[in-house]
């Protein structure tokens, strides 16, 4: 009798895969909390917790399907902590005759996959996980010939392709991309809409990952998980980011304020990732929603989001899949510095990464602008090697898999690609970081003050950066501007704030 067994990934919680439109005797799924994938990394506890709570209620729901499955906790006595071992021990206790999986989103887990397939004596098949709107070559084979891959020329390709805000072969309104209107501060005294949360209790996960010696970061509380572990609450969650925040998520994208953890972002990266749902669902419903309220949702709102996920998300996964694991290993300003210790505490006296590090350790999540022009502009800016950047935005944000992480860190955030993902390096002094934020006012640093005590760090370390890296950047069009100024600018200015980043990068632990 044939008999297959189905591994079904923590990151593969897609109920309407088509492995689960009908129940098949001779079919046994299984899924697993292991080792290897709770250690690759330092995570966050509530990522742990997150990943295990949607795997438990997804096995859950296979079940009340009629689905066969087993399911191997952390701590079963059975466990031999990795995808080879258990696939091994399962295959030779039930004598199952064929192996099958979905394909991976992460070459380390791809690798691992395959090596299994060849170490197993049984036949195996891989099948498309049918989350994504592209191919993991598709982006290559776009791009095929090119020296440079704009996002933008991939995006439009997918708007055509999947008939995403067109009318025939041109787009809805005769404009692309409103990202020049998608960039205001949060006004004074606005108050955003309070973000939905869920009072999930996870304390029996908890108490089983406490019987281990799994390291973690961040906090938790565990009677009242605030992200969501199934479809329902998933959709839920972007219901509520349709109806509450979609008429102004455009506007403040980009805008950070002290204590607004989730301002008018969707939050449903994490339910998207682990393809609780997907995102041609998540696409149409905005657009429905938009469809209904033209007055109240502007165009510019729709299509920022919707860039966000058909442009961006894809266009990420693309350059991964074309480009690993090559790009692991890029460096492209040759970094050598370790991450300041603060970034594990936020016991900084810098307001923006002390507000946006302590929210990262309580929330496990900041929005894309903290994530790129916060800790990620400070961390270029003092010369952090790529490896650190990437273990820390790998280990401490709830919907970090390697696929987004690593192309938007390495590429997008620390230009360590040198120019794949992006066309300039994203740094900034404090002038950006007060024009959209509120974090400077009442910071111990001073926004205005280039050099002396109380003068704001990234002003001297901006300066510093351009100076460092001048063969590198130098005939960069898109700086041209900034080097114009700095070769005109005083030698003793110059001098003074070479020193002062000097000074700052020698005692980095104490700002």
């Amino acid at each position: 009798m044939n008999k297959t067994v189905r591994l079904i990934l923590g990151d593969q919680l897609n109920s309407n895969h088509s492995w689960f439109k009908s129940v098949d005797d001779s079919v046994t799924y299984v899924m697993m909390e292991i080792r290897s994938e709770t250690d690759y990394a330092t995570h966050h506890i509530q990522k742990i917790v997150g990943f295990f709570s949607a795997m438990q209620s997804f096995y859950l729901e296979l079940k009340s399907n009629n689905h066969q499955v087993i399911y191997i906790h952390l701590n079963d006595e059975n466990n031999l902590q990795s995808f080879e071992k258990n696939i091994q021990n399962l295959v030779s206790k039930h004598n199952f005759t064929h192996f099958e999986y979905q394909l991976p989103d992460e070459y380390r887990v791809d690798v691992c996959l395959k090596n299994l397939c060849q170490s197993i004596s049984i036949s195996n098949t891989v099948f498309d996980s049918e989350h994504f709107f592209t191919t993991r070559n598709e982006l290559g084979d776009f791009f095929e010939g090119k020296k440079t891959f704009l996002m933008e020329s991939f995006y439009r390709m997918l708007r055509k392709k999947h008939e995403v805000l067109m009318e025939g072969d041109k787009p809805l309104t005769g404009k692309w991309n409103y990202d020049s209107e998608n960039r205001k501060k949060l006004p004074k005294n606005h108050k955003a809409t309070p973000p939905l949360v869920f009072n999930n209790d996870v304390r029996e996960i908890l108490n089983q990952i406490k019987k281990t010696d799994i390291k973690t970061i961040g906090n938790i509380d565990e009677a009242s998980f605030v992200w969501p572990i199934n479809r329902k609450q998933s959709l839920e969650l972007l219901d509520f980011f349709l109806v509450e925040c979609l008429p102004l998520f455009g506007s403040y994208q980009d805008a950070m304020s002290p204590n607004e953890w989730s301002l008018y972002h969707a939050r449903i990266s994490f339910s998207m990732n682990l393809k609780m749902i997907s995102p041609q669902e998540v696409i149409d419903s905005a657009i429905k929603e938009w469809e209904k309220r033209p007055d109240e949702i502007e165009y510019n709102q729709l299509e920022g989001f919707v860039r966000q996920i058909i442009g961006w998300r894809e266009y990420m996964r693309g350059i991964y899949w074309l480009k690993m694991p090559e790009y692991a290993t890029m460096n492209f300003f040759n970094n050598q510095e370790k991450l300041p210790d603060w970034f594990w505490t936020g016991k900084t006296k810098m307001n923006c990464l002390k507000d946006a590090i302590n929210q990262s350790l309580n929330f496990a999540y900041a929005h894309h602008i903290q994530r790129l022009m916060i800790t990620g502009n400070f961390a270029l800016l003092a010369g952090i090697h790529p490896d650190e950047i990437d273990a820390w935005y790998l280990g401490i944000y709830i919907d970090a898999i390697e696929w987004v992480e690593i192309t938007n860190t390495r590429g997008m955030s620390q230009f360590a690609d040198g120019g794949i993902v992006g066309t300039k390096p994203y740094v900034s002094s404090a002038a950006y970081i007060d024009k959209m934020s509120h974090y400077c006012g009442s910071c111990f640093y001073k926004k205005e003050i280039k050099t002396g005590e109380k003068s704001c760090p990234f002003n001297s370390l901006y300066w510093n950066f351009y100076d460092q890296n001048e063969d590198k950047l130098g005939k960069n069009p898109r700086i041209g501007m900034m080097y114009n100024i700095w070769r005109k600018m005083k030698p003793e200015a110059k001098v003074a704030l070479l020193e002062q980043a000097d000074y700052y990068l020698k005692n980095i632990n104490t700002l």
